[in-house]
């Protein structure tokens, strides 16, 4: 198999392990883990993988020997922040509260916010059928929020849904600004700083509520899935975008955010999760539409 066609494949891997990530992850909260302890459990299991990777890739000398300088610590501090932090956070405390296809479509959005945030942070331009895009990006995920009811216990779907969005917003930030990072230190050098910094981050808001737990009642089934997550949906993920990210350019990689949420359809109506109604479909068009039209290139 060639490398780009394994990028290609290590994408959709990529895709597909969100996608069960919105359901998996929604089984686990509130029911037994609050949003906040689960956040500590995922960022904190995460942070020990990746220390132990390095350090076993240090050994074997399959990374240079590099130092983070001193002006790129508040670079790093910020990818925390919004990368982990605030994206988490937001990310996992909305899906306790809405669905996972509501959830799915909204971070559908993200490759629009970069753009978006580009053009205001990197003074990028911004062309009409951008704008026109933006509108009804924000038509969509705006009806999505106000109307998008759900099934099973998805208690405040429309505050779930905002702050997925938020999630989503924070996520935008994290991109730009760990682009030059991404491209002056090998990755495991400084993503082990990355999510210590952001464990210490989310550790005040789940701390608390991890300590309550009564683990004694939680089934075997529910550690697999906790398990999945930070195995699968945070280590495994990063590793795989690593992968497709040196083989395929920034934007065909943001092409695969949209399998996301067929793939969370799929998954989350074959086990009986959730259900398509009117709202999130003319939603999800209005979102899909707005980003073709801002991702589109230039003719």
């Amino acid at each position: 198999m060639s490398k780009r066609n394994l990028a290609l494949l290590a994408a959709t891997l990529v895709s597909i392990i969100y996608g069960m990530t919105f359901t998996i992850a929604k089984d686990v909260m509130p029911q037994y883990l609050d949003a906040y302890g689960f956040i500590v459990l995922r960022v904190g299991g995460a942070t020990l993988l990746f220390w132990l990777v390095w350090i076993l890739m240090k050994l074997s000398g399959k990374i240079p020997s590099e130092k983070i300088s001193r002006s790129d610590v508040p670079r790093i501090i910020a990818a925390a922040f919004f990368g982990i932090a605030v994206n988490m956070l937001c990310f996992f405390k909305g899906l306790s509260l809405t669905s996972p296809i509501s959830a799915a479509v909204i971070m559908v959005s993200t490759p629009m916010i970069v753009l978006v945030l580009s053009a205001i942070i990197l003074k990028e331009r911004m062309r009409k059928r951008m704008i026109t895009g933006l509108v009804l990006g924000l038509v969509g995920t705006t009806f999505l929020i106000l109307y998008g009811k759900s099934v099973g216990s998805a208690s405040n779907a429309g505050l779930g849904n905002l702050l997925v969005l938020i999630n989503a917003i924070s996520y935008g930030f994290y991109l730009i600004i760990v682009k030059k990072l991404m491209h002056t230190y090998n990755a495991f050098t400084f993503v082990k700083w990355l999510y210590l910094a952001g464990f210490f981050m989310v550790l005040p808001f789940g701390w608390s509520v991890f300590q309550t737990v009564n683990w004694a009642i939680v089934p075997n089934s529910i550690f697999w899935k906790i398990g999945f997550v930070i195995f699968f949906s945070t280590f495994i993920n990063y590793l795989l975008n690593l992968l497709s990210m040196k083989e395929l350019s920034p934007n065909t990689v943001a092409v695969f955010i949209y399998l996301q949420p067929l793939f969370a359809t799929i998954f989350a109506i074959g086990l009986g999760k959730d259900e398509l109604n009117g709202v999130k479909i003319i939603s999800a068009a209005l979102i899909f539409s707005g980003v073709y039209l801002v991702t589109l290139k230039k003719s």
